[in-house]
């Protein structure tokens, strides 16, 4: 069975898109997208809605520019090895091999896709991710904390849902970028998220 990770950057005061400009410095250097790379190698299938497919398709061709380091090729790589489903009611066609469009997201169809999945999952975006948090979906979370306050945004989480998270890891970055990794907590044998 897979899990379902949410990973985004998001800025310190805890917004994944910033109202205006961009959310700060830190993700930018070899270190951190290494160990992102790493972190998500195992990464099977990356659920996607509009907005955020949009962003990431270009792994989809990175490899052809010339010049690029090896950190940065094996990332799109592994991106293109994956399996990528984008959720849009917009979207008419894709650009990238291994994807296609769901209309609408469901939670069971996502929960059946987690237990049939060798390997774990990703919910990118905070939109999307805020529907997979509601529905108790996510396993764990991944937040990449730049040194940044951007005042207004996106937030990384929902408005209007509870979670109660333990830290299982972190790591501190010389640009300044902080990684927190978190899972829900176990209450009276079941999972809160």
């Amino acid at each position: 069975m897979g899990k379902l990770i949410y990973s985004m950057i998001t800025s310190l005061d805890g917004y994944a898109e910033a109202a205006e400009g961009d959310l700060g410095t830190g993700a930018e250097d070899q270190e951190v997208h290494t160990y992102i790379g790493d972190l998500f190698r195992p990464v099977g299938t990356y659920l996607y809605g509009r907005r955020m497919y949009e962003t990431m398709v270009y792994w989809e061709t990175a490899h052809t520019e010339p010049g690029l380091p090896p950190h940065i090729l094996e990332y799109a790589r592994d991106w293109q090895a994956a399996e990528k489903i984008v959720y849009s009611t917009t979207l008419e066609s894709v650009s990238s091999t291994r994807t296609r469009i769901e209309r609408t997201f469901d939670p069971e169809a996502v929960r059946a896709l987690k237990a049939a999945s060798d390997h774990d999952l990703t919910v990118d975006g905070p939109n999307l991710a805020a529907q997979a948090i509601a529905a108790g979906l996510v396993d764990e979370y991944h937040l990449f904390i730049t040194t940044s306050v951007v005042g207004g945004g996106k937030r990384f989480f929902p408005d209007g849902v509870r979670l109660d998270l333990e830290l299982v890891g972190q790591r501190a970055f010389a640009s300044g970028l902080i990684h927190a990794h978190y899972r829900p907590r176990q209450v009276q044998g079941s999972r809160v998220g």
